[in-house]
């Protein structure tokens, strides 16, 4: 048994096959968790803090990381995002923890590969000052495991190879480290990323794709991932995601030769009913990143997948899909995954499975689709294609969950590193289009997924912020709600949607009580505005149903969001 604590110090990652911001936790933490179990640190001494809580209780967590006998530092961004609640750590940051801590310091995650801000500018490799941090270069949780291998004592440490962790280890790591999510501050709203398998199994991998740095695809047995979540289960979670691999029709698929291995339905099945009959109680089941590419060049199969998981998801479900370009030259120059027409075909497919609305409100399964600007290839016709694309999309009646528009962030030893001229060449037009398709392609869009009436299940209303509460359902690319007043944070509302904007909703309470609800809340309703809204107030209170029917214009068609009590 080790003596004194470690400490894991959660700095966030955000990667295309990843995903660890709150109320998110990435395997990272969980795996490091375990690893650190197995070299005989009790559950006890084991000290989880996220980069909020160290900026919240700055003098706690220094007192805090001065005694570690170890700290480890896991952060990284290789598609940065926007953020509701929580932001990465930056590398001031990150010189802080380590200045304040005086036992071995190790960093990893996907910072290993580089640190930018924002994309359209290339990564570099992050210099840390304090000449005491020992950065893995490979996977964190191996590295730990192996330093703490002849260092009982953690007295100058020997530096151990960098490498890769194997299948076995984490299938132990991630049982043992399962209970690192008690310690995490929005536990039990807690969404655990769940990891497949990861490596891409493509021959050539797009000119930008960090995925080669994995090593090759690694597939973890069923029965181990399912061991996993049943640990996380056991230990409170209800939330997941099965969130860490490229393509999770390529689970388990069959390599015959060609660019694109062929699914395998009955593992997928093995998965998801697997899944559910360990966490028989679950709240969210969903999933990432879905490779066009091999629904069209595998419709049969993947339709199979698809049902499967339908049928043992929760509903909400997205299946990011990697686009980048409706441009063929781009495509080409880039090694990227599919033609624009092979991406509507996997686009109809996914919503002739999937576009059936759930008991959270939203469609079981959409598509997402994400593009890429920056790209080799590309000229002013890029974004004149990706706008046609999207429009027909739309035209067409297809339903798409998100649209993610970003600039690429290069790193170093893939194709795009060193072209960040591509990205200020077409700045002015990149910012146009990308207006042009939040206010012509998303808000329409919107209304379709959601449309006004639509009624959302437990959204956690997470910020106030004036007189408005953001709130999102836990889930995968969880849809912002924006409600007109503050409301108590960290708890569940159903909420009614009454309006859109170009990435968001709007939404009042649902059922509305109607003899207590503030002005503001019944204007918002569908079919409503403030000057009926006004007459309305000025009636309250109402006995009941019948009363509010007889004294209310277009009662009939409010009452399905209301609760009248007297």
């Amino acid at each position: 048994m080790m003596n004194g604590h470690a400490i894991i110090v959660d700095g966030y990652v955000d990667e295309p096959a990843c995903f660890g911001v709150p109320p998110y936790i990435s395997p990272y933490i969980r795996y490091i968790a375990g690893a650190l179990r197995e070299r005989g640190f009790p559950e006890e001494t084991i000290h989880y803090l996220t980069i909020d809580s160290v900026r919240v209780s700055p003098t706690n967590a220094a007192e805090l990381l001065k005694r570690a006998k170890i700290t480890v530092l896991v952060s990284g961004m290789t598609v940065p995002g926007k953020y509701l609640r929580s932001t990465p750590i930056n590398p001031a940051e990150i010189e802080s923890v380590f200045n304040a801590s005086n036992g071995i310091r190790v960093l990893g995650g996907p910072i290993r590969l580089g640190f930018s801000k924002e994309g359209g500018r290339s990564a570099s490799f992050l210099d840390v000052r304090n000449e005491n941090v020992l950065i893995s270069q490979l996977d964190i949780e191996a590295f730990v495991y192996d330093i703490l291998e002849k260092n009982e004592s953690l007295a100058d440490p020997d530096i151990p190879e960098h490498r890769y962790r194997s299948v076995n280890e984490i299938a132990c790591w991630g049982k043992k480290g399962a209970f690192i999510i008690r310690k995490h501050p929005d536990y039990p709203r807690v969404m655990c990323e769940i990891e497949t398998y990861r490596g891409c199994g493509r021959r050539k991998h797009c000119s930008f794709c960090t995925e080669p740095f994995y090593g090759h695809s690694d597939h973890r047995p069923v029965k181990n991932v399912i061991s996993e979540v049943s640990a996380l289960y056991e230990n409170g979670a209800r939330y997941f995601r099965i969130g860490r691999q490229p393509d999770i029709l390529g689970y388990h698929a069959k390599d015959i030769g060609g660019d694109i291995p062929q699914p395998e339905p009955d593992a997928l099945l093995a998965l998801y009913k697997g899944i559910r009959q360990a966490a028989p109680k679950l709240k969210v089941l969903h999933m990432d990143n879905a490779n066009p590419a091999t629904i069209v060049a595998y419709p049969d199969e993947c339709r199979e997948i698809l049902r499967t998981i339908v049928k043992y998801h929760t509903s909400g479900d997205v299946a990011a899909m990697g686009m980048e370009s409706a441009d063929p030259d781009v495509i080409r120059a880039n090694d990227l995954k599919a033609m624009p027409d092979e991406v509507f075909r996997a686009i109809g497919i996914i919503n002739e499975v999937g576009r059936t609305r759930g008991a959270s409100g939203l469609p079981e399964l959409l598509p997402g689709i994400n593009l890429v600007h920056g790209l080799r290839g590309e000229t002013k016709r890029t974004f004149e294609l990706n706008y046609d694309f999207l429009k027909n999309v739309l035209d067409s009646d297809l339903l798409v969950r998100r649209i993610n528009i970003r600039q690429v962030m290069a790193f170093p030893g893939t194709k795009m590193y060193g072209h960040d001229e591509l990205v200020s060449r077409n700045k002015k037009l990149f910012l146009k289009y990308k207006e042009m398709v939040r206010k012509n392609i998303d808000q329409p869009m919107l209304r379709k997924v959601v449309p006004p009436g639509t009624r959302l299940k437990d959204v956690l209303c997470e910020v106030n912020e004036a007189n408005i509460c953001f709130g999102r359902q836990m889930g995968s690319y969880p849809l912002l709600v924006g409600i007109p007043a503050n409301m108590p944070l960290g708890e569940f509302t159903d909420i009614t949607v009454t309006g859109h904007g170009q990435r968001s909703v709007t939404g009042v309470p649902f059922p509305l009580d109607i003899n207590q609800a503030p002005l503001r809340f019944i204007q918002e309703l569908p079919g409503i505005g403030k000057k009926q809204a006004v007459t309305i107030r000025s009636k309250t209170p109402f006995s009941d149903r019948e009363d509010f029917l007889k004294r209310v214009e277009s009662a009939d068609q409010l009452l399905k969001y209301l609760r009248i009590n007297s």
